[in-house]
């Protein structure tokens, strides 16, 4: 630690005894090595307290406490430097056991004047603190001396110290919360400080988020592990705290200032970090800046292939106005116009058809021509089996894509699709788990709709299944129809192009069939061709795949189950 780091009032914390103006006044150590001679084996008689009362009573008024206080000190020092168990301290009187049970308020009391540590959560072993063995050398009798730090990397090197002590020495959590509530208090005039006091916190939820800090900012260390936590917590309330963790109820994360750790989207529940905003709000002098993660389901624009779509006339209307809104400076100014008339300034917008209709495509086509990543949402892990894990998932995929908005120099594209499978009816009246897991995550997602910033499309081929909550915050709902016998045509061209303008005909005229269908059956052909070449009658060939492919609309297929 820099010298220069930090003071000590020296004035109002350390009283310097002046043994130089009175011959015969001993000094500190002096006075500390006659009581120890005579404690030893004494049982702190009447006799032995009379005979050493001018030590005893010289160290009482330096350190400001009882002349048996005074004893237990000077003994505690004798017995050190580590720890000291109390049944050391009555085998040096020669008193029995149950004896220190009688010195338990004496420690006490040293331990809160800050004359004395704790060494263990237990309280069992106990030391002098080095502040005061330091300040004995210098003849001085140091009590908690104020460290007033000149900024706030002065205070991190100091926490990085603390810290690491701690870590290996296990202290009670009281000692350590009133060791970091004095380095505040004392020094309110940084920034991180008086945010952090003025948090309010109790003793462990204070510790708990200053060590994330000085994790983040000494260590470099972005996750944290329960096992790095644990000396924080009594192994008696360890189980609580870690279901309180795990299920999001710990009060650091009900504030919003600690999270799980978030990988593509994706709830860890094994590992912590702090939020945006406790990095935003307590370590803005550091000027703090998340780690650039590679998300696995972000698609970027420039990977995505260009592929000929065909749209109803009206429907390609539609598009299009999406295609020039999605602009980016079309959007940018839009967003701005819409925040100053106060309306919300996020854009969702439904896709919605029958199968194979080109909804989700054409989500792609938009993000490839308007130059926009896309976050494709991945709807079954989102979902978990785990009662909490689900709501966590979904809060944490809205928390990634707000990062993402952040850091971009265009909002991506946040795609929900088949949505109708989270997007479903909210049930009345829930009891189940499954079903409050359900609505839970439903509001949730309602909830970060009304505050989004980007841009989200969601598609669905059961329009009728979503919650009315749902359609009205989409602000564009567009219905992709399955193609006519003209765009029929165009397609079976465009997907085979060296078919006779005869064979087009026949097959978009026979076969109500979708984009999806024909490109599948396309597919098929080119397969087909490869495995066995020309065949002599291709348009039956084709026909033929048709007639396989329309089997899979068909309403009456058996029904499974018991």
């Amino acid at each position: 630690m820099k010298k220069d780091s930090m003071t000590q009032n020296d004035a109002t914390t350390a009283k310097k005894v002046d043994s130089e103006s009175n011959q015969d006044q001993p000094t500190l150590l002096q006075a500390i090595g006659n009581i120890v001679e005579g404690a030893r084996d004494s049982k702190l008689s009447d006799e032995f307290m009379k005979q050493y009362k001018s030590d005893i009573e010289f160290i009482a008024d330096a350190y400001g406490i009882t002349p048996q206080q005074a004893v237990l000190l000077c003994i505690t020092l004798e017995c050190g430097p580590s720890s000291v168990y109390f049944n050391e301290v009555t085998r040096f009187l020669d008193m029995n056991n149950v004896a220190s049970l009688t010195f338990g308020p004496d420690i006490n009391d040293m331990v809160k004047r800050r004359i004395l540590r704790y060494r263990s959560s237990n309280k069992e072993s106990f030391s002098v603190r080095s502040s005061v063995v330091n300040g004995l050398r210098e003849n001085q009798a140091v009590i908690s001396p104020a460290i007033i730090t000149e900024d706030c990397d002065s205070m991190f090197e100091i926490l990085d110290n603390w810290f690491d002590l701690w870590s290996n020495d296990n202290p009670g959590i009281e000692e350590v919360y009133d060791d970091l509530k004095k380095l505040f208090n004392d020094n309110k005039n940084i920034d991180f400080a008086h945010k952090i006091l003025n948090l309010k916190l109790n003793n462990s939820n204070l510790v708990m988020l200053t060590y994330f800090c000085h994790l983040l900012v000494n260590c470099d260390n972005q996750y944290i592990s329960f096992s790095q936590m644990e000396w924080m917590i009594h192994h008696r309330g360890f189980r609580r705290f870690q279901r309180e963790m795990e299920n999001g109820t710990h009060p650091l994360m009900e504030q919003g200032l600690i999270e799980n750790l978030c990988e593509d989207g994706q709830v860890n529940s094994n590992y912590f970090c702090l939020t945006e905003k406790a990095k935003t709000e307590l370590l803005a002098e550091f000027k703090m800046e998340t780690p650039e993660v590679k998300v696995r389901n972000l698609l970027e624009a420039e990977r995505i292939e260009p592929k000929a779509m065909f749209y109803p006339k009206t429907m390609k209307q539609q598009i299009d106005e999406l295609n020039s809104f999605l602009d980016d400076k079309q959007f940018l100014q839009i967003q701005q116009r819409l925040a100053d008339n106060g309306f919300r300034t996020g854009f969702a917008c439904l896709f919605y058809g029958a199968p194979g209709t080109g909804k989700t495509e054409t989500v792609y086509q938009l993000a490839r021509t308007t130059g926009r990543s896309i976050m494709v949402v991945d709807v079954p892990q989102i979902k978990s089996k785990w009662v909490g894990e689900s709501e966590k998932n979904i809060k944490a995929l809205f928390d990634r894509y707000r990062q993402a908005v952040k850091r971009s120099e265009m909002a991506p594209i946040l795609l929900f699709n088949e949505a109708d499978a989270i997007f479903g009816v909210r049930k009345n009246g829930a009891e189940n788990a499954v079903d409050k897991m359900e609505n839970t995550i439903q509001n949730i997602i309602l909830q970060e709709m009304e505050n989004l910033q980007g841009i989200m499309i969601a598609t669905t081929n059961l329009a009728g299944n979503l919650d009315d909550a749902f359609e009205r915050r989409f602000i564009y709902k567009v219905r992709f129809e399955k193609p006519d016998a003209k765009m029929r045509l165009a397609i079976w061209r465009a997907m085979i192009p060296d078919l006779s303008d005869q064979e087009a005909q026949a097959l978009a005229d026979d076969f109500d069939l979708s984009g999806g269908q024909i490109e599948n059956i396309a597919r098929k052909n080119t397969i087909n061709h490869i495995l066995h070449g020309d065949s002599s009658d291709r348009l039956a060939v084709l026909k033929k795949y048709c007639s396989d492919e329309t089997i899979t609309t068909k309403s009456s297929r058996p029904r499974m189950g018991f």
